[in-house]
């Protein structure tokens, strides 16, 4: 008997390593990362207070510190599947990628070089039981203070400033859009604008 297995659901249980399909401008390096977030509430589309949001961050492979999933972006794929890629393989989680939040450069911790990275939100629909960087990494959720505190890179802080401001401009946009078309009703008795 044979199954047929989506390729979608399929995870590959291994990383990829190596740079030799790296990506490289003017000589700096091209990450690119995630931040995998979540609302404390299901079926929530939009922020209404920072305590119903929560990131996931991981453990550094070198360190001690935490950060959000990032890694090389190779020749083969997109930024955004480059992105989904490293979240799936450092922290075991996949969802849908919004639109980029910023390119940073800055100089690697552990080599004399300049990277070019490129942070993408992640809202998170499924969380793996087994991923490839599982016995090397530790992923927590925590609130956005505390990953703020413990991300151990600035520009991964800025990052999520980001999406915070981001998250919570969909509530405001939301809100003023329900005023305006409150705005076209026929007699016009609800307009507050």
């Amino acid at each position: 008997m044979v199954a047929l297995v989506s390729q979608e659901n399929v995870v590959a249980l291994v990383s990829r390593t190596g740079r030799e399909l790296q990506r490289y401008r003017k000589g700096r390096r091209q990450v690119v990362g995630c931040i995998p977030y979540r609302y404390k509430i299901e079926e929530k589309t939009w922020l209404g207070d920072l305590d119903e949001l929560e990131v996931l961050v991981i453990s550094s492979q070198k360190g001690k510190g935490m950060l959000f999933p990032k890694g090389g972006w190779e020749l083969d794929e997109s930024k955004k599947e480059a992105a989904l890629r490293e979240t799936i393989e450092e922290a075991g989680v996949r969802g849908i990628v919004g639109g980029k939040l910023g390119k940073w450069s800055f100089k690697s911790k552990t080599h004399d070089t300049f990277y070019e990275g490129y942070m993408f939100p992640l809202l998170v629909e499924e969380q793996l039981e087994f991923w490839p960087e599982q016995n090397v990494r530790q992923r927590t959720w925590m609130s956005v203070s505390e990953a703020r505190e413990v991300c151990q890179h600035w520009w991964m802080k800025e990052a999520l400033d980001r999406l915070v401001n981001r998250l919570t401009g969909q509530k405001l946009l939301g809100r003023e859009t329900k005023q305006v078309l409150s705005c076209i009703a026929p007699d016009m008795s609800n307009c507050q604008i």
